[in-house]
């Protein structure tokens, strides 16, 4: 699988699309002055104990508190306390644990009002990003992630990676690991470790380790609320997280961010320094690569796929709710086989659409009615296995026996949103209509349709005027003429200055028109 990471940089934000085989399968947004990012270390303060909802709000310096559960606060929240208290009053006198005698672990069904007093200083985590109204989520799990191994405070386990399948190669990375462990600090082996050296692995080790010092440094004199470390900007963290031997391509638009990137990748990867480019065209950037007409096909309430069966996704307070539909595929062949493959494309498109607007949460599908149990198996094996390149932990059940599929998946961020109506141009303004860029795709696709139902009849299509004169453009190499190359047949096609910009309608040999519906 090939892999692109293309990078936009305007003003005010940094838009990040990750390809896989050309199609879009992330969009990450990050504001230039973001200031509470996931991995962010604070030292906070309690500001309110609420014994009810068994949590602390922490004033971490953002305009909501900070939300704290007692489910986050790890079994060595003691721990973490007495080392914080040390440093702030100059007890201790090195970042190592080496000589740190841990405190007595909290009880897992503990109140939150008996381990936490208000006003107290505390050390935090974001673990989500503030959403909606809601202020950031903490934890005071703390872990300083590399690209191959996770360091984690207060800790002496060793764990690796359950997505690393071989044996052996687990075993040979635990026993490497546990060799170059400091005392009292814990560490995950990423899947990114397979086949690494003791080398690399102790070179990040170092590197996590002065990470780990400068927290301590910045907290002997640090006021609460204090930011005493940021997470890699986004693009960093992606590629930290993601980099593979699969990418081939990392195109960016910004000279400073490039400059930054080739520094990051001749740190952590200087064999791949040369699948950075930098895009000199004024061409836009996510134009020059299909990613707006990605974007504008694939947000919205309705996505549809290339056999022209679509998803209608809702969003309500509780859950999103997706519903599957056929289109007009199935229109003259409602077998178990037509009704399986829709769904099995669905299940795929569904995945990836779970990636793509980062949908959190409870997540209902409704997919079209199957009879079989084989194909109900199938299709559950399908969505698992559309989901396993999906790095947000996740949940699927079986199909219930009304046909649903229930998800849940982890919401980190907020979903991304993007509004891809646009003002209708023969409404005044008053109304809106789906994008226009993508009329000719919606035209293709429901020729095709036609072509397949009605091989031996003459098609005819009428449309607005802009869109005759832009599937006419050129003379050897219009849209006409790559029809007439794809299906060995003539589209006639006239134009109507009566029709809206985005309408359009098919007739066969005998002016009768074509509906699809």
């Amino acid at each position: 699988m090939d892999k692109e990471l293309i990078i936009n940089s305007t003003p005010t934000n940094v838009e990040i699309a990750l390809l896989e085989d050309k199609k879009l399968v992330e969009l990450h947004y990050q504001k230039t002055n973001t200031q509470f990012s996931v991995g962010d270390i604070f030292l906070g303060r309690i500001k309110k104990l609420m014994p009810g909802l068994n949590a602390a709000f922490v004033d971490i310096g953002h305009t909501k508190d900070a939300f704290l559960h007692y489910t986050d606060l790890g079994p060595k929240l003691r721990s973490v306390l007495k080392y914080t208290d040390h440093v702030v009053n100059g007890k201790a006198n090195t970042h190592r644990l080496d000589q740190f005698e841990f405190a007595e672990e909290i009880h897992k069904h503990g109140k939150i009002d008996q381990v936490l007093s208000k006003k107290q200083y505390i050390l935090v985590q974001i673990l989500k990003e503030p959403i909606s109204t809601k202020g950031p989520r903490l934890s005071c799990e703390m872990t300083i992630p590399g690209r191959f191994l996770v360091l984690t405070p207060f800790s002496n386990v060793v764990a690796v990676s359950k997505k690393l399948g071989n044996l052996e190669e687990r075993k040979r990375l635990k026993n490497l690991v546990e060799s170059i462990k400091p005392k009292n600090f814990g560490l995950i082996v990423r899947t990114a470790a397979e086949g690494k050296k003791v080398a690399d692995l102790h070179e990040e080790l170092n590197f996590m380790m002065e990470r780990w010092e400068q927290i301590y440094s910045q907290l002997k004199t640090a006021k609460p609320p204090v930011k005493l470390m940021s997470e890699l900007d986004k693009t960093s963290s992606l590629l930290r997280d993601m980099l593979s031997e699969s990418f081939n391509k990392i195109v960016v638009n910004d000279q400073d961010i490039y400059g930054s990137m080739k520094s990051y990748l001749h740190n952590i990867a200087p064999h791949q320094e040369k699948i950075l480019n930098l895009h000199k065209s004024n061409r836009p950037l996510f134009d020059n690569h299909g990613i707006t007409r990605q974007i504008k096909s694939s947000f919205g309430k309705t996505a549809t796929m290339a056999s022209g069966a679509y998803l209608v996704i809702e969003h309500t307070e509780a859950m999103h709710v997706i519903d599957v539909n056929s289109g007009h595929k199935m229109s003259s062949q409602n077998t178990n086989d037509a009704v399986l493959n829709v769904n099995l494309e669905s299940a795929e498109e569904i995945a990836r659409q779970l990636r793509l607007r980062d949908i959190g949460g409870l997540i209902i599908i409704d997919f079209i009615d199957m009879k079989g149990a084989e194909n109900r198996k199938r299709l559950v094996t399908a969505m698992r296995t559309a989901m396993k390149k999906d790095r947000a932990q996740h949940t699927i059940l079986p199909l219930s026996k009304f046909g649903l599929m229930q998800i849940t998946r982890q919401r980190v961020r907020p979903a991304v949103k993007i509004n891809t109506a646009e003002q209708c141009p023969s409404c005044n303004g008053t109304g809106k209509v789906n994008s226009t860029i993508l009329i000719t795709d919606v035209i293709e696709r429901d020729l095709k349709f036609i072509l397949q139902s009605r091989p031996s009849d003459k098609i005819k299509l009428k449309v607005h005027p802009f869109i005759y004169a832009y599937l006419r453009n050129g003379l050897l190499k219009s849209i006409q003429i790559k029809w007439f190359k794809e299906h060995f047949k003539w589209i006639k096609i006239s134009q109507d200055v009566d029709f809206p910009l985005a309408t359009y309608k098919f007739y066969d040999a005998n002016d009768d028109e074509i509906r699809l519906n």
